[in-house]
């Protein structure tokens, strides 16, 4: 454990890129290998606006990073937040509560706020707009999505006093969870639902990609399945029966160009 805690105190940069590429990567081979569906779409060009979106958001995260940095060494200087509060624990007790928590306000909060907050949904709309789930569509959010998810985690990190080590950590495995529970990848539904009772589920998580409501204000979880379960916002439904998208946005031309899209937070909605 504390090799794990010298690592991603100085991660460096490109292996935290090597996380992203790798589980893409990774998760694009098993899709092909055993899809849940078989889309018929140019995969090539989907993965381009979602990959397109993955760049931004490392974009997003790079230029702010030094938020993070002085946010975290702001609760340590001052022993500010939940960890430090906490009587000292055994390291691998105090990862497991700290990311925990960091998941709860840094995914599933910030996740169900966007759901409820008009302005905030206008730009996490584009990342439901999505009618082909699979790896690549994990990091397909908008610029302006990034900026707030990544808020978000700085709320995180205050409220927790999580120190740097494991905010990496929580980011390493925050991208590899949201690739693992996005991915087109057909797993027995025994095994699928087992996992849900602790993490966040491929099937799971496709719930909340289903096109109408009330599914789409379901399954918020990101890595731990157990704030949807404590919160009343878990659902279930069968895997044939989803389809993907948002019923304002099913034709190709609204979810399906890049240009389209980055206009779509600014774009007067019919309820307007």
């Amino acid at each position: 454990m504390e090799m794990l805690v010298d690592y991603f105190s100085d991660i460096p940069s490109l292996h935290r890129g090597m996380i992203l590429a790798g589980g893409i990567a990774l998760f694009w081979v098993l899709e092909s290998l055993q899809p849940l569906f078989v889309f018929e779409y140019r995969k090539w060009h989907h993965a381009g606006i979602n990959i397109f979106f993955t760049f931004t958001t490392v974009i997003v995260n790079f230029v702010l990073a030094f938020i993070l940095l002085m946010t975290a060494q702001w609760t340590i200087d001052n022993q500010f937040g939940v960890l430090q509060w906490l009587p000292t624990l055994e390291i691998w007790l105090f990862a497991i509560i700290g990311l925990l928590l960091l998941d709860l306000i840094g995914a599933y909060l910030a996740h169900y706020v966007q759901h409820r907050i008009k302005w905030m949904w206008r730009f996490h709309l584009i990342h439901h707009t999505d009618t082909w789930i699979d790896t690549t569509s994990a990091n397909r959010h908008h610029p302006g999505e990034s900026v707030i998810r990544f808020l978000f985690t700085a709320l995180a990190i205050i409220i927790t006093g999580a120190p740097m080590w494991l905010v990496f950590l929580y980011q390493s495995l925050s991208v590899v969870f949201s690739q693992f529970n996005h991915a087109n990848i057909s797993m027995p539904k025994k095994i699928d639902r087992l996992l849900s009772w602790f993490i966040v589920s491929p099937d799971m998580h496709k719930v909340h990609h289903h096109y109408v409501l009330p599914y789409t204000d379901t399954n918020y979880g990101n890595i731990f399945s157990i704030w949807d379960r404590l919160f009343g916002t878990f659902s279930i439904l069968d895997r044939d029966k989803i389809v993907y998208g948002v019923d304002t946005h099913m034709a190709p031309a609204q979810h399906n160009r890049l240009t389209n899209l980055l206009r779509i937070p600014f774009q007067r909605s019919s309820s307007d």
